[in-house]
């Protein structure tokens, strides 16, 4: 419970800061935009090759990895077929269907990881998985849903070599992967810069709050509640079916498993769609909506496999 509590109480804390900036119009009109070009051409490609050229890569090789890969697949499956049917378009559809199963990973996950699963290490099966697989295909699908038919074929088999944060994380992976050793003078600085990119995208997205509708109303009603239950009950049924039912998991590894697909929506989407110009409105709503139902969701899960 302290785990929990503790995570959301950092995120929610931040978060008003930014309201009250934007209320206040201390950064300007632009200011939100400024910080999310920010985060996603600096900050958070330094921080995801910081994040990745350090980390055991060994660790995504395991059933837990294979219970969020397919659960995650599931949910994003079920959101992306119904966007088809609904028409609700390339780009609008992909942010939606990352809302249904990308989940808070790193601000969030690692304190509840901490104080409810008891190693911070638990997490870094999904964060890793998120980040070197589901980032880098989401964001070359809305690169190309702009105006890949108007490229030639060459152009749009590039398009991740030319997005900041794919191009982090596979830098990353490819330190960590070789062995490289990266020196001081050169990871310091990336890592003083990663540092910026939560910050930055929490504010961020409570500027993006000033004056918003409540959530799940208007055009993006729809979406915004199917994103939602896909992601607040869809994915952590999901979770608990296959690792119980496929992969046998139990006791402290079905905990961990359940957990993680629990968490809500990361913040780090609406900048992916505000960096895109597409479901900003569906991204925010869908993150709000999300996080403030993963308290009663993580409370019961902890309770009842804990």
């Amino acid at each position: 419970m302290r785990g929990v509590l503790s995570g959301f109480a950092v995120i929610a804390v931040v978060i008003c800061i930014g309201y009250v900036i934007g209320r206040r119009g201390s950064l300007g009109v632009h200011g939100s935009d400024v910080l999310t070009k920010l985060a996603f051409s600096v900050a958070s490609p330094a921080l995801l090759f910081t994040t990745l050229a350090r980390a055991d890569l060994s660790v995504i090789f395991s059933s837990r990895l294979l219970v969020t890969a397919v659960s995650t697949a599931a949910a994003a499956g079920v959101f992306v077929a119904v966007g088809a049917a609904r028409r609700w378009g390339v780009g609008r559809t992909t942010i939606g269907a990352l809302c249904s199963s990308y989940v808070n990973s790193g601000n969030l996950g690692i304190p509840i990881a901490v104080y409810v699963l008891g190693d911070a290490s638990l997490v870094a099966p999904v964060l890793l998985f998120q980040q070197v697989m589901v980032t880098p295909i989401a964001l070359t699908v809305l690169d190309l849903a702009g105006d890949g038919e108007q490229r030639p074929l060459w152009h749009r088999l590039l398009t991740p070599l030319r997005n900041p944060v794919a191009v982090g994380s596979l830098s990353g992976v490819l330190v960590s992967a070789t062995g490289l050793s990266v020196p001081g003078p050169v990871m310091d600085p990336l890592t003083l810069i990663g540092n910026m990119s939560v910050p930055a995208v929490l504010l961020a997205y409570g500027i993006s709050l000033r004056g918003s509708a409540a959530p799940g109303r208007g055009a993006d009603r729809r979406p915004v509640l199917l994103s939602v239950a896909l992601k607040s009950v869809g994915q952590p049924a999901a979770s608990w079916a296959l690792a119980t039912g496929v992969f046998g998991l139990h006791g402290a590894q079905l905990l961990d498993v359940v957990v993680t697909s629990s968490l809500p929506a990361a913040q780090n989407l609406f900048t992916y769609a505000s960096r895109y110009r597409v479901g900003e409105a569906l991204a925010r709503d869908a993150i709000l909506l999300s996080t403030v139902l993963s308290v009663p969701v993580l409370v019961t899960v902890a309770a009842l496999l804990g």
